[in-house]
């Protein structure tokens, strides 16, 4: 399949949106920021937005990062939602209610702990009645939603927007995920001839492979990557920061390699 890439956004500890973020993925400048940032998109209403959890903020802050550099109006885009994890908060929250007496567990947290809660705060935000979808693939799960997105992009010819993210889990189930950091990426692809930023090939093979390397003076990266699933997507950003076309393969599900032809 052969897509172009629009527009990218990201949002990290050190990573505070893709324009600020190029630098230090050339190796340019350190990563700083160790702790997370506090997230505060726009996209909703008050009323929704003061519903929203840590996690829906991260995904429509870093929804919005991409959109600022998108010739895509939102309502346009189809989306496919990737989380490894799901919210971890509100698994908490829930759990813990349901240990008091009367299990007092509250509705809008009852709402949110649906895996496509923020695909559903997406769909209020952007107005689009387009093909959604939300996933989950545990390691794999950054290279299984890229291969979704492409397929819809292709098949309903519509710019498609991944949105890959995970928020470090509460204490109480610290270490017993995938996730111990904060990472979000969006991707806003199409199967159009449109310039943008890339074109991507992408081909499922069969076979496994380890993720790429990055460079030693990415090692805080590195760490970061081993911590949150949708930072498996750093080898894809760091490449397209340089403006190199280069070729790699991902890691992804059921014993299948994902590989990615970049092209500038």
């Amino acid at each position: 399949m052969r897509l172009h890439l629009d527009s990218i956004g990201l949002m990290a500890p050190g990573l505070p949106g893709w324009e600020a973020a190029q630098e230090v993925l050339r190796g340019e400048r350190a990563l700083e920021g160790e702790s997370a940032p506090v997230f505060r998109p726009t996209l909703l209403p008050p009323n929704e937005r003061r519903r929203t959890t840590a996690l829906i903020k991260l995904a429509l802050q870093t929804a919005e990062d991409a959109l600022a550099r998108s010739r895509y109006p939102m309502a346009e885009l189809a989306s496919v939602f990737v989380s490894a994890e799901g919210d971890g908060e509100i698994v908490d929250r829930i759990c813990t209610a349901l240990t008091l007496p009367d299990r007092p567990v509250s509705p809008t947290h009852f709402h949110n702990s649906v895996h496509n809660a923020p695909a559903g705060y997406w769909a209020i935000a952007s107005g689009s009645r387009r093909f959604s979808t939300s996933l989950a693939a545990g390691a794999d799960s950054f290279a299984a939603g890229l291969l979704e997105a492409a397929a819809v992009a292709a098949l309903e010819q519509v710019p498609v927007m991944l949105l890959a993210y995970d928020y470090a889990l509460p204490p109480a189930l610290a270490g017993r995920g995938y996730v111990d950091a904060v990472f979000g990426v969006a991707l806003i692809l199409s199967a159009d001839e449109a310039p943008g930023l890339a074109a991507l090939t992408l081909e499922l093979e069969s076979g496994t492979a380890l993720p790429p390397p990055l460079p030693p003076e990415l090692a805080a990266l590195a760490a970061l990557r081993a911590h949150n699933p949708a930072a498996a997507a750093l080898p894809l950003l760091t490449a397209l920061a340089s403006s190199a076309s280069t070729t790699m393969t991902l890691p992804c599900h059921d014993g299948q390699t994902l590989r990615i032809g970049i092209e500038r």
